[in-house]
């Protein structure tokens, strides 16, 4: 019996959308409020909203589960081509494709064709033989092998067989676990394709014989050691990463369910820009994102961006992503990120927006500098970049 399709409704970031009062159950706008309250902002039919229902992204983008019966799919402002170079960035996933090879139409489009270079990518390592390791291990043998426990065997010296500890190479380690349990999480997504999917449980296959099922989340997938025999594994991580973090969990039970799959614009549009000017910033200057800052005994924070003086080593700029696109500066932006150059002695504070503002910032607050500028999303992205680099480095670039 054919599965029948679930009812989609589209929404685009930020933008509010008005449905007829038929067209969502109002079981699944309960669902909406007790499981998604932050990603989406809803307001049930009433006399304000014309008795229709009234929904909102809260700048996330991506596809909801609600039920198996009915979906929300929500749409990103930026272009996708650009998304998907934002996802490169942020992500580091360093894959030269061929010319019109990364053509996507939509965010779907984009998860599938990364589930299936990650799908492709597996299934070839596990062809070469996957990467082993040294495990230590403690067992009770009847010979001995590796180093065995003298005060056990003094003990009972009628125990015919020896606690030893040992090393085993296997390939059941973090590098492997790491990329069945994505590939796991990937075919409860629901987002690729019959190919796509198939590829996915041939190379989830091929990993069953050999590794535990073990869970990860996505911070196990950063700062891993690479080096001659695994080096190729940091690619795979990379976009191990990317599914890790913005799949699931779901708020349903059971395996059967489909997992939501959903991108915090604000949290990709930070790491995409500190990834593209650590890359792209010219020599004499150190890119350093998430810098830790203390404002007293009881209080600290973390700064989007620091931009430091090699030589020196003195902070020359603090800046603050902002993934909104307001007239002006909020006061409140602007008082965080006085606070952030005060706690760290720097005299440039900049705040960054996807668009130009109507009332661009540009104001002297004692004896700091507090600036807004863009690196806007719209265009080519390497371009905008070095637009930004030239509104913010203006002497330094050739």
């Amino acid at each position: 019996m054919k599965r029948q399709s679930p009812q989609i409704i589209e929404l685009t970031e930020y933008q509010s959308k008005l449905f007829d009062r038929d067209t969502i159950p109002e079981s699944v706008g309960d669902k909406i409020c007790d499981n998604y309250a932050k990603e989406i902002e809803i307001d049930f039919p009433t006399r304000k909203t014309q008795y229709k229902w009234q929904l909102k992204s809260q700048g996330i983008v991506g596809n909801i589960p609600i039920t198996p019966q009915f979906h929300i799919v929500i749409r990103p402002k930026v272009p996708i081509a650009n998304l998907f170079g934002m996802l490169e960035y942020a992500y580091k996933i360093k894959i030269n494709f061929p010319q019109g090879q990364i053509e996507c139409e939509s965010l779907e489009q984009v998860y599938e064709r990364l589930a299936n270079i990650l799908a492709h990518k597996i299934l070839e390592r596990c062809r070469k033989g996957l990467y082993r390791d040294y495990l230590p291990k403690i067992e009770k043998l009847a010979y001995i092998r590796g180093r065995i426990d003298i005060r056990q065997a003094v003990q009972k010296p009628w125990d015919v067989k020896l606690k030893c500890h040992y090393n085993e190479q296997t390939g059941d380690i973090e590098d492997n676990q790491i990329l069945a349990w994505t590939l796991f999480i990937i075919g409860r997504s629901g987002l690729c394709g019959e190919s796509v999917s198939s590829t996915v449980r041939k190379a989830f296959h091929a990993l069953q014989g050999f590794v535990t099922l073990t869970s990860f989340k996505p911070e196990a997938c950063i700062d891993r050691t690479y080096h001659r025999l695994n080096q190729d594994y940091q690619i795979l991580h990379a976009l191990c990463r990317f599914f890790l973090e913005n799949t699931g969990p779901s708020h349903e039970k059971g395996d059967r369910e489909m997992l939501p799959f959903l991108i915090n614009m604000a949290s990709l549009y930070e790491q995409f820009v500190a990834e593209w000017l650590k890359a792209n910033t010219p020599k004499g200057f150190n890119v350093e994102p998430k810098y830790p800052v203390k404002h007293d005994k009881d209080y600290s924070d973390e700064i989007d961006l620091i931009i430091r003086d090699i030589e020196t080593n003195e902070i020359l700029y603090v800046l603050d992503t902002k993934y909104k696109a307001p007239d002006r500066v909020d006061s409140r932006d602007r008082h965080q990120i006085v606070a952030y150059a005060t706690a760290v002695n720097c005299k440039n504070a900049i705040l960054i927006y996807p668009q130009d503002l109507k009332q661009p910032l540009d104001i002297k607050n004692d004896d700091i500098q507090v600036r807004s500028l863009k690196f806007s999303l719209d265009s080519d992205l390497h371009e905008a970049g070095k637009t930004f680099l030239t509104s913010l480095l203006p002497n330094t670039l050739p």
